[in-house]
């Protein structure tokens, strides 16, 4: 066996990476294992996660179902290598990091409270680009029924409404003094720290089939004509910093209530995720380890699902020839899903060997939502403390219970008030509540630290519903606050809804896109950025 730097067929590194890397690739299961072994020696490393040294020196993966994995690592790496500069090849400067990066068999630490967040788990530190400081993160929370318009709507103080008024631009006007409603009157508290929009929408109707669409301003009927489908921008933010955190994203709520609950969350191929149903299975994804024995069967089931997939990509290949340009399309978003699901498999890979951080408290037990809500926005912090994830959305549903808070009547049955003021009066005290805990919420954010200071600033948090006016069944002028973020904010940002001119709530979505540092000037119906944000 060569020795670091020695050539197997020539005089330098590249011709034998390439040839042990494309040797595996063209027998990934095959009994030989020295091709490996001479790639480890060829890059100095001499080992691989589940590789050692057996009797008479031979060498054997210490695990059975890895071995299954050689041949995705080779292609990996004769990608990586292709892709390399001639003078980067000519160099050979193929490091133990860059390799194992390349094989997509390196992973990080979730961040520690007793370590800098810029080490990581080799013992690195992680330069961040210039100008960026510190993480960014986004939180979507989006309740079914929406709010009753009188007493959700910031006023102006009539003493000084002028006075504290704004106009930007023709059908935009700025407040930056608030007046808030009965139920939003908590928001007052944290101020300074939140802007409130009003006037904005999607332009659609559908009731109670429209609230899907609060993320995405697509209807899922609609998805087949738009190049992302319904993508919600949750998930479209995910997209660019796959791979960084355990969970890409994740999304909190209940299959219950009207029409499966609030079903926020669509993936690109027009999907919904599945949300996590209550603070005990939150808190179990976030901090409880699985046994050694499940590892293994799912890292069995992972190579399996891999290797099914290969076989779909073959088989889609070799039909592709045999389609019409309409069915090609078809099957194009069919592979779309697919490769939605090799995304998933290589995150859950890459991250199933990775510790969990250490759980801060007991296992909480699922009670009801009302109980629960404080405490699954707790999790929500201590994921985006720990770094488990920088993306999370919350649905509030149709299970959450108004009897919960000593109120009689069924929470879809007071939205639909007619009018009642006894009516009126319960649902405003069930939608005070759920403002209390947003902003309860927000206050934690900004009490809660890491190196670069609060998390709220680092933080983009967006509370809304898809639902204008749940008594009459109305999809328009949408309940919005955005908060935290480092932006500008304590002001109430004023659409006129009869405006031509008036932009879609997607425009929002795009400028929190770029608040999030992704570089897009558009995202399903948007026109451009919004006005009036920066």
């Amino acid at each position: 066996m060569t020795n670091r730097g020695e050539s197997l067929v020539g005089g330098t590194k590249r011709a034998p990476f390439v040839r042990v890397a494309m040797a595996m690739q063209a027998n990934p299961l095959g009994e030989n294992e020295q091709h490996l072994f001479a790639w480890g020696q060829l890059t100095g490393i001499g080992w691989l996660p589940g590789w050692r040294g057996g009797g008479g020196g031979g060498w054997h993966w210490d695990e059975p179902h890895v071995s299954s994995y050689r041949g995705v690592i080779a292609g990996r790496l004769v990608d990586w290598f292709c892709c390399l500069s001639p003078l980067e090849r000519a160099m050979g400067s193929f490091s133990r990091r860059n390799v194992l990066r390349a094989a997509g068999v390196s992973v990080g630490l979730p961040a520690f409270a007793s370590l800098s967040a810029k080490e990581t788990s080799a013992g690195e530190t992680k330069r961040e680009p210039a100008g960026i400081k510190a993480k960014r993160r986004m939180v979507c929370i989006g309740n079914m029924l929406g709010f009753y318009p009188d007493a959700f709507w910031p006023k102006q103080p009539a003493e000084n409404a002028s006075s504290s008024s704004t106009p930007l631009s023709q059908g935009l006007v700025e407040h930056h003094q608030m007046q808030f409603g009965e139920s939003s009157q908590s928001l007052a508290e944290i101020e300074d720290q939140l802007t409130v929009i009003s006037g904005l929408d999607h332009g659609f109707k559908g009731g109670h089939f429209a609230i899907h669409a609060f993320l995405s301003g697509v209807r899922q009927v609609d998805a087949h004509t738009m190049p992302m489908a319904n993508i919600t921008f949750d998930q479209f933010a995910a997209q660019s910093i796959s791979g960084q955190t355990r969970f890409p994203t994740l999304t909190i709520g209940s299959e219950s209530g009207i029409h499966g609950g609030c079903q926020l969350s669509w993936t690109r191929s027009g999907t919904r995720v599945p949300p996590i149903p209550g603070p005990q299975q939150l808190f179990e994804k976030l901090f409880v380890g699985t046994d050694p024995k499940k590892k293994q069967a799912a890292a069995e089931r992972i190579g399996l699902q891999n290797s099914i997939l290969d076989l779909v990509h073959w088989n889609a290949n070799d039909l592709k020839k045999r389609l019409n340009q309409q069915d090609r399309h078809k099957l194009d978003e069919y592979l779309t899903s697919v490769r939605d699901v090799e995304e998933r498999l290589a995150l859950r890979r890459n991250w199933i060997d990775v510790p969990k951080p250490e759980a801060p408290f007991d296992s909480p037990k699922n009670r009801n939502l009302v109980e629960d809500l404080p405490l699954l926005y707790d999790l929500i912090v201590l994921a985006l403390q720990t770094d488990s994830t920088r993306i999370a959305t919350l649905e509030i549903g149709g299970d959450f219970n108004p009897n919960d808070l000593g109120i009689k009547g069924g929470y879809h049955a007071l939205s639909h008030h007619g009018q009642r003021q006894e009516n009126i009066d319960k649902l405003v005290a069930i939608e005070r509540y759920q403002v209390e805990q947003f902003t309860r919420f927000i206050n934690k954010l900004a009490s809660t630290h890491d190196e670069y200071g609060p998390l709220l600033d680092q933080t983009s948090v967006l509370f809304g519903s898809g639902m204008g006016n749940a008594n009459s069944h109305t999809n328009s002028n949408l309940p919005l606050v955005v908060a935290g973020g480092g932006g500008k904010h304590g002001r109430l940002l004023a659409f006129d809804e009869r405006a031509k001119d008036r932009p879609p709530l997607t425009n929002l979505y795009v400028s929190m896109l770029q608040d999030f540092g992704i570089e897009t000037d558009a995202f399903a119906t948007s026109t451009g950025t919004l006005r009036g944000w920066t």
